[in-house]
């Protein structure tokens, strides 16, 4: 199946792009020039982010394959040796919801088997990582022994077969990718011909969907909109012509790219992740097409979530986006729910499209936006229990906690382990004669610039710290750009030196820095950020409601009274050891603490300022 759109500039060298704002211009290649590293050019250091890393990959290589593959068996029919997983995984009738009444739900058995290609995926990238041969044999045996339990019979009376099936299909296509199994195509085949039966006509909207015959609730919630992205990934690694027309046949093109790609949107009451993975598919749509009306929806859908985020980068409380001129529901959320941020499937969707869109657009606003999701919602998550409690929302309101799900191996159990394996690759960005630095993190890269092995080493404690160091280590002297990442919020004193001599570039906020030189054994950049105190207002219509920042963090009060203060007492907030900051007030001092640091305290987000 083809459309007209693949014909359409499918030949063309070069994108026009006088239609779209300075900010969002392409470069004049059809592909963009900047890509993310490999896997295995980046290693993180000993830190938070390696930690969570760590604990995801450990995690899912103890679990062994009958009790992964256990759903499959049984909805096949077959022998099904091993434990249950619990909770959404498991083939159970158990699972019933009334709409009506959410409090007598139960979840237990609601998509069987639905994350088994993302605990494949993330796995297929640690190995992609480390190298380690004991990661690429679970990857492999997780393929080998999900082969034969492939069966149409899998996805028959099935609530969500497209969810299920987009997660097989980027299971498979990193197993085949990063860990080399070639069994992988042999599955992704057999799961496609078992699922096509299953799979409507095109991207059904929830309302066309409700519009049909169903038997239960959730059928609705199916998300085929979302394939276009893994599928489009499928046919370029050669896996077969028929992804590419599968995934033309399912992009939202009427409901969801054409009205963005003008400017108006149509995201109110929209589930608000698999709309950010949607944007994801608008951009595999773009590099296969040429069509500018998928980069120009991509970039117009994005800036529509980023005005609709809270201090924190998070987005869509109770899972649901909002109307473009929305402006109480936000705020009304800070009191009527505490399922505010969808963490894990919210920020691995997020630093999808940031990391496409900083790619293409070189406009640094995108990893600003990165990082502030990184360090005020996923790098604060609750680790994965073995028992599948999972850390699902981060709670955004005046009396927040951090909790669990509730329910064993719920969706973002699928993606947390997938964004902890992407740290590595957000932080820099390549070209053939320059690296981008996106993300200030203790790292190492080695990338081949200007014809030469170069090797960077970051050395810093940043966002807790204010400095940051980078040692660049040439095979040979060899000049080449360096472009720093200088962050919307920075202040005016933020110093960049190369061997402790200023650069003569100025410092601009909101811009990369262009480091222009021949580079030698031992060269040392060192940055020095203005990172102090201020106040972010929710929106332009509560400027009462303020968020205490310094650098891309919030700093959240603890357990402290809602008695609003005057936004000159919150701008006295100073630090007071190196995770904890404090104000002192007419009610006694006040501790504030980034949303990593926090454990098991009462906190909230945002303080009623007193005029």
């Amino acid at each position: 199946m083809t459309t007209r759109r693949m014909f359409i500039k499918a030949g063309a060298a070069a994108l026009c792009t006088c239609g779209l704002p300075a900010s969002a211009r392409v470069s004049t290649n059809r592909f963009p020039d900047l890509t993310p590293p490999d896997y295995a050019q980046v290693k993180l250091s000993e830190g938070r982010l390696q930690t969570q890393l760590d604990h995801q990959r450990d995690l899912y290589l103890g679990i062994d394959n009958d009790r992964l593959l256990k759903p499959f068996r049984v909805r096949a029919g077959q022998a099904a040796p091993g434990a249950d997983m619990g909770g959404w995984y498991d083939a159970s009738d158990d699972f019933h919801i009334d709409p009506s009444d959410w409090s007598t739900a139960n979840w237990h058995g609601y998509i069987p088997g639905h994350s088994f290609g993302q605990y494949l995926s993330g796995l297929a990238r640690s190995y992609a990582i480390t190298g380690a041969p004991k990661t690429r044999e679970k990857v492999a045996s997780m393929v080998r022994d999900y082969l034969p339990t492939i069966s149409a019979a899998f996805f028959k009376d099935y609530p969500l077969p497209a969810y299920t099936y987009d997660k097989i299909v980027i299971g498979m296509v990193d197993a085949f990718r990063y860990a080399g199994v070639p069994e992988a195509k042999i599955a992704l085949d057999k799961a496609t011909d078992a699922v096509l039966p299953y799979l409507p006509e095109k991207a059904l909207t929830r309302e066309e969907r409700r519009a049909r015959p169903y038997t239960q609730e959730a059928e609705i919630w199916d998300e085929p909109y979302i394939l276009p992205e893994h599928l489009f990934q499928a046919w370029k690694l050669g896996m077969g012509d028929r992804y590419r027309d599968l995934a033309i046949r399912f992009l939202q093109d009427d409901a969801l790219f054409n009205p963005l790609a003008d400017g108006v949107s149509p995201l109110k009451g929209k589930h608000a992740y698999s709309h950010v993975n949607a944007l994801n598919s608008a951009i595999e749509a773009w590099y296969a097409t040429g069509d500018q009306t998928y980069l120009k929806a991509a970039i117009n859908g994005f800036d529509f979530v980023e005005r609709q985020s809270y201090a924190t980068g998070g987005w869509g409380p109770n899972e649901e986006l909002v109307a473009a001129d929305d402006t109480e529901t936000l705020y009304n959320m800070l009191t009527d729910t505490h399922r505010t941020f969808e963490t894990p499937c919210g920020a691995y969707g997020h630093f999808k499209i940031t990391r496409s869109l900083l790619g293409i657009t070189r406009n640094s606003r995108y990893g600003d936006s990165m990082e502030r999701v990184l360090y005020n919602t996923i790098l604060g998550a609750k680790p994965t229990e073995p028992n599948g409690d999972t850390f699902y929302y981060s709670d955004y309101s005046h009396t927040a906690t951090k909790f669990f799900r509730g329910e064993a191996w719920p969706c973002c159990s699928g993606t947390f382990i997938q964004i902890a394996a992407d740290y590595g690759i957000s932080a820099y960005l390549l070209e053939a004669d320059s690296v981008y630095v996106n993300l200030y993190i203790a790292s190492n890269l080695t990338a081949t610039v200007s014809g030469e092995t170069v090797r960077f080493t970051q050395v810093t404690d940043y966002p807790l710290a204010d400095t940051g160091r980078i040692e660049i280590t040439p095979a040979h002297e060899t000049r080449f750009n360096v472009f720093l990442r200088i962050p919307g919020w920075s202040g005016a004193s933020t110093k960049i030196t190369v061997n402790g001599i200023a650069v003569t570039t100025e410092v601009t906020a909101g811009q990369f820095l262009k480091i222009d030189r021949t580079w030698r054994k031992g060269d040392i950049i060192e940055i020095r950020f203005d990172m102090g105190i201020r106040l972010e207002p929710l929106n332009a219509s509560h400027p009462e409601m303020v968020a205490v920042m310094t650098g891309p963090m919030v700093l959240f009060p603890i357990e402290a009274p809602e008695t609003p203060l005057t936004a000159a007492t919150w701008l006295k907030t100073a630090r007071v050891s190196p995770e904890i900051w404090s104000v002192n007030t007419p009610q006694g001092d006040i501790a504030l603490k980034p949303f990593m640091a926090i454990t098991n305290e009462t906190y909230r987000l945002y303080n009623h300022v007193r005029v």
